[in-house]
């Protein structure tokens, strides 16, 4: 295992002081545990709070997105294992500014139940709490069984329309509702070509050979939908929209937000050969791209692949996700 550390057990920590090191006067490390990422500048009184949080290793998912637009706290737990519940409770009391809290959290079966836990204990203490479970990768469950899906790099997506509707004004409901609708419009998949190492593990986290591709597989090595040899960008990119586009059964002429992501190795050259192809895919079936992401939003450490995202918007998630932001991690 090459890699520039200190300790694995020291991991997570030296990275959060590191980055809020890095960005100063963005970030602020705080909490019982140093797992809770807030801003360093609070927003006045009469904000709705967003607050998400899972493992660490997806930078600049989910810690990264603590800014002005975007997340007010962020809870995280070791690599590829989520926050503690006292995190996540120290998490939603730091973004209250007393009108209400939403946590926007993946669907992990132990981040769900921790979130839900925690805005259960502040519930019971008059605190405003809702939370929407973001749950976009088709290859992880059929359509039918959408409420089994995992979240991945489409939750970058709910972070920036919740962030935008809260910097508004709108209210706690107001804030879930339009999250929901932009969650409910969104899909995405992804493609492993190389394993990453957990520090704590010192090896892969599984094996792929040197020929072969994993298409579906998730963010911590979850099984995907096959595994083969590599193909084309092209190829893979015709697979990817095709898988996209029969799930989410778009209208010709719909506007999209879409989103190529690295997954950590995968370099900028290569997404901007699959965004090539599948901006041509998208426009050949009748639609718009109306916004456009590519980069690394949401990775696996140092995992190789990328992924797909789709989002149908309008003009009010449009007017969302170009609302000014402030958080050195969100290029669009």
């Amino acid at each position: 295992m090459k890699k520039l550390i200190n300790s694995p057990d020291n991991y997570v920590d030296e990275a959060l002081a590191g980055m809020s090191l890095a960005y100063q006067g963005v970030y602020k490390i705080t909490g019982a545990n140093g797992r809770v990422v807030e801003r360093a500048r609070r927003k006045p009184v009469g904000k709705v709070g967003v607050v998400s949080g899972g493992g660490f290793g997806h930078l600049p998912l989910f810690a990264g997105y603590v800014g002005e637009g975007l997340l007010d706290a962020c809870a995280v737990g070791h690599v590829f294992a989520g926050p503690s519940l006292d995190d996540v409770s120290e998490s939603l009391k730091a973004a209250d500014r007393g009108a209400g809290i939403l946590s926007v959290v993946g669907n992990y079966g132990g981040d769900t139940m921790v979130f839900g836990m925690a805005n259960d204990m502040l519930a019971a203490e008059s605190k405003e709490c809702a939370a929407v479970i973001v749950a976009d990768d088709v290859a992880s469950a059929d359509k039918d069984q959408a409420e089994k899906r995992r979240g991945v790099a489409g939750i970058v997506f709910a972070f920036k329309v919740a962030g935008a509707a809260a910097e508004r004004g709108l209210s706690l409901g107001e804030v879930k509702a339009v999250t929901e609708r932009a969650m409910a419009g969104c899909r995405s998949i992804g493609v492993a070509l190389s394993a990453c190492t957990v520090p704590q593990a010192g090896e892969p986290t599984f094996e792929l050979p040197d020929d072969a591709i994993e298409m579906g597989m998730g963010i911590h090595g979850e099984r995907g939908l096959w595994r083969g040899a590599l193909k084309s960008a092209d190829a893979i990119a015709e697979e990817m929209v095709e898988r996209l586009l029969a799930d989410l059964e778009p209208a010709a002429g719909t506007r999209l937000a879409v989103l190529v992501n690295s997954l950590g190795a995968t370099p900028l050259e290569e997404l901007y050969i699959l965004y090539h192809k599948v901006a041509q895919l998208l426009e050949a079936q009748g639609l718009k791209i109306a916004y456009s992401l590519a980069g690394e939003y949401a990775t696996s450490m140092e995992m190789a692949g990328a992924s797909v995202s789709v989002m149908e918007v309008d003009d009010e998630l449009l007017a969302l996700l170009n609302a000014p932001t402030q958080c050195p991690f969100w290029r669009a």
